[in-house]
This record gives C-alpha cells, structure tokens and sequence, in this order.
C-alpha cells in the first residue's frame, strides 16, 4: 500500500479527518517539514486475541469442591 505525503500545516488543518482516514484505509501518512520526512502516521493492529492464553491449574471439580471444613455462621 502507498504512503501519501502532507506538509505539516495541512495535517494540522485537517488532523481529525485524516486520522480518521488511516484508520479506516490502513494507508500510511507521511508528515513534512520544509518538504522533508518528519513523522509518519500508521494505523494501530488490532490487539491478540486473549481467548486461549489461560492455564488451568485446576480442574473446574477442584475449584468448586467442599473444603471439608465446619464454619461458624452465628452472629455474635
């Protein structure tokens, strides 16, 4: 994908509606001072999905199971 190229003062102009632009197209923008490369606005990835990263150490059995021990509900 080509990168599009804008001054400085322009994106400052127009910040808003070219973020927005990136982040919708995945298309770079370069951003110039005096007709040279200074910054260069990329659109973020989507994070990793979290959905299969947890280890178990348990059984869900384990986890709900009596602990065998009497406890004291009375108000005192």
């Amino acid at each position: 994908m080509t990168e599009k190229t804008i001054s400085a003062s322009k994106f400052k102009a127009e910040c808003l509606g070219l973020l927005d632009t990136v982040a919708q197209t995945g298309r770079e923008l370069v951003i110039t001072k005096r007709g040279k490369p200074v910054a260069r606005v990329v659109a973020v990835d989507d994070p990793p999905s979290l959905r299969g990263s947890v280890k178990f150490l348990v059984s869900d059995e384990e986890l709900i199971a009596p602990l065998g021990e009497t406890w004291n509900t009375e108000i005192e």
